[in-house]
């Protein structure tokens, strides 16, 4: 009896770290987990992944998260993308929305992040450059400097949905590791 009993636990133990393992993603040398709740539609050209996360209560749209990697030595600068990414946001007034830029150091991991709201024309890559720009957006991006390269992650949605999964984006980036 004792043996069946503690057979369990073991099992349930041993499914859950299984279950952690495969949730994890890599990348560029670089390794990390994503949040509980986000859907994975896996990857596709130029993203090592996608996830999909269902909008806040008052949102209409649900937001992305692409996480991109276009080889060791491509996608251009940290700086470059940067900018690139501020100016798909326009404040009001018409101009560039204000974008808070932040560096930090990750399990030895460069990281850099960006946070910038307003109307987003960046919708759907190159291909889509007829679609209109949509108002009420946010972007929360990081760049990582991997051992294989820069990796690219850049959460877009409405507003309220990326504030309520801001915690989300943050715990994924505290989960970055280099890839043993």
């Amino acid at each position: 009896m004792y043996t069946r009993l503690m057979r369990n636990p073991i099992l349930l133990a041993s499914l859950c770290l299984c279950s952690i393992t495969l949730l994890a993603e890599s990348a560029a040398g670089v390794r990390w987990t994503a949040p509980a709740g986000w859907t994975n539609e896996g990857s596709r050209p130029m993203r090592a992944a996608t996830y999909t996360i269902a909008p806040a209560p008052g949102d209409k749209a649900s937001a992305e998260c692409g996480v991109y990697f276009f080889g060791a030595g491509q996608g251009g600068t940290v700086d470059a993308n940067l900018e690139r990414w501020k100016s798909q946001f326009k404040g009001q007034d018409g101009k560039v929305a204000a974008a808070q830029i932040a560096k930090r150091t990750v399990r030895g991991l460069a990281v850099t992040t960006i946070d910038s709201a307003g109307e987003y024309s960046g919708m759907g890559g190159p291909m889509a450059a007829s679609s209109p720009a949509v108002p009420g957006y946010r972007l929360l991006g990081a760049i990582v400097s991997g051992p294989g390269g820069n990796l690219f992650v850049k959460f877009t949605g409405p507003a309220r949905t990326i504030a309520a999964n801001q915690q989300k984006f943050e715990q994924m980036l505290a989960s970055l590791q280099p890839d043993k």
